[in-house]
C-alpha cells in the first residue's frame, strides 16, 4: 500500500441511530459556539456526540487546538474506543502534521475500522490512515465550522453517506459557474450515466478506474517525504482541491508533485473547488498546463472541498472516473 493506490481499503460499518461518535480537534482551535450548533445537528440525526477532553483547548500560538500531545492523545484514544462508531474532526486549519507522528499507530492498528471524517488540514490524516492502517476514510464536512451550518446540501450528503451510503455512490460534476442546486439530491443507481452529460467538466476526456485518494493540494505536497505520505499515486484517482492559494502557489504544489514523481502512473484526476484561489479561468488554465501532459482523464467541477456544496467523497474506495459523463462512480458503498 505505501507505494501507491494498490487496492480498496478496509471500510467501516455504516452508522445507525443511537451510535456514539467522537469529535476531536487535530488541527486549529475550535469555536465553542459553532461546535455546539454542529453537535445539535448530529443529535438531530440520531447520533450521540462525545467531545474529546481537549477539543476546546487553545494553544498559546493562537493557531493550534491545544498541545500536540493532547491532540494526538484525544484522537488515539477515540480511535481505539470500541464504544465509538466514528471519529469526526471538528475543523481543519493547521497543526495536523505536528501531531501525526505522535500517534501510537500500532495501538490504533489493533482497533476495528470506524468512520473517520474531515478535510483540509485533515488530508495528512487521510494519508496516514491509508498508509498505516489501510482504512478508508471520508473527505467531508466538519461540525465545528461555519460551512457545516450554512451548507444544507453538503450536510445532507454527509448524512446519507453515513447512514445510507448506497444512495451516494455516484457523484456528479457541475460546470464551474453554473448553479449547483440539486447536486446532493438522490443519486442514480451505481454505474448509471446521466442522460445528458454536463458540458465543460472534462478538462481531459476519458474514463479511468482506480482507488480514490488525495484531498487538499497544498497538504499533499507538504506531506511528501514524511512517514505517512505515499511516495506515489500510481493507480489512484487523485482528488484535488484547495483554498486561499493564488495560482502561482497552486503551480508550485502541482509542480512539486510532478517533479517528485508522485503523479507518475496516476489513473485519473478529479478537481474540486478552488475557493479564494483567484479567477477560475486562471486556475483552469493552470490545471490544464500542469495536468494534461499526464495523458489521463481530468475532471473539473466535482463539488467537494472548501466550496459550497461540499459533498462527501470516500478515500480508499475503488471507483470509475468518467470525465465525459462528469461522474465519479464508486464500485461499492463508502461504508459496509
Amino acid at each position: 500500500m505505501p507505494g501507491g493506490a494498490s487496492g480498496p481499503l478496509d471500510r467501516a460499518r455504516r452508522l445507525v441511530a443511537g451510535d456514539r461518535v467522537g469529535i476531536v480537534a487535530p488541527a486549529g482551535p475550535v469555536p465553542g459556539g459553532l461546535l455546539a450548533e454542529g453537535v445539535e445537528v448530529l443529535r438531530g440525526w440520531g447520533l450521540e456526540p462525545v467531545l474529546a477532553p481537549h477539543v476546546l483547548d487553545a494553544h498559546p500560538s493562537g493557531y493550534l487546538a491545544g498541545a500536540d500531545l493532547a491532540r494526538a492523545a484525544d484522537l488515539g484514544a477515540f480511535w481505539s474506543d470500541p464504544s465509538l462508531a466514528a471519529v469526526l474532526c471538528a475543523r481543519g486549519g493547521y497543526g495536523t502534521q505536528r501531531m501525526a507522528d505522535l500517534l501510537d499507530w500500532d495501538a490504533m492498528a489493533r482497533a476495528e475500522p470506524k468512520v473517520f471524517v474531515g478535510f483540509s488540514d485533515i488530508t495528512v490524516l487521510h494519508e496516514a490512515f491509508a498508509t498505516r492502517l489501510s482504512v478508508a476514510t471520508l473527505h467531508g464536512p466538519m461540525p465545528g465550522t461555519p460551512a457545516f451550518l450554512s451548507d444544507p446540501a453538503g450536510r445532507e450528503h454527509l448524512r446519507r453517506t453515513l447512514f445510507a451510503p448506497q444512495e451516494t455512490q455516484v457523484l456528479r460534476a457541475v460546470p464551474p459557474g453554473e448553479p449547483t442546486a440539486g447536486v446532493a439530491g438522490r443519486d442514480a443507481a451505481p454505474g448509471a450515466v446521466p442522460a445528458s452529460a454536463p458540458q465543460g467538466c472534462a478538462l481531459v476526456p476519458g474514463r479511468a478506474t482506480g482507488v480514490t485518494m488525495g484531498g487538499c493540494l497544498s497538504l499533499l505536497a507538504s506531506d511528501l517525504g514524511t512517514r505517512s505520505g505515499r511516495p506515489s499515486a500510481a493507480g489512484g484517482i487523485v482528488l484535488l482541491e484547495d483554498t486561499g492559494e493564488e495560482p502561482y502557489r497552486l503551480d508550485r504544489y502541482l509542480t512539486q508533485l510532478l517533479r517528485s514523481g508522485w503523479l507518475d502512473g496516476v489513473a485519473g484526476i478529479a478537481a474540486g473547488s478552488w475557493e479564494g484561489c483567484g479567477p477560475y479561468a486562471d486556475v483552469r488554465a493552470l490545471l490544464l498546463d500542469r495536468l494534461a501532459p499526464l495523458g489521463v482523464p481530468v475532471l473539473e467541477g466535482l463539488p467537494f472541498g472548501h466550496g459550497t456544496p461540499a459533498l462527501t467523497v470516500p478515500l480508499g474506495a475503488a471507483a470509475t472516473l468518467d470525465a465525459g459523463a462528469g461522474t465519479l462512480t464508486l464500485h461499492a458503498p463508502a461504508l459496509r
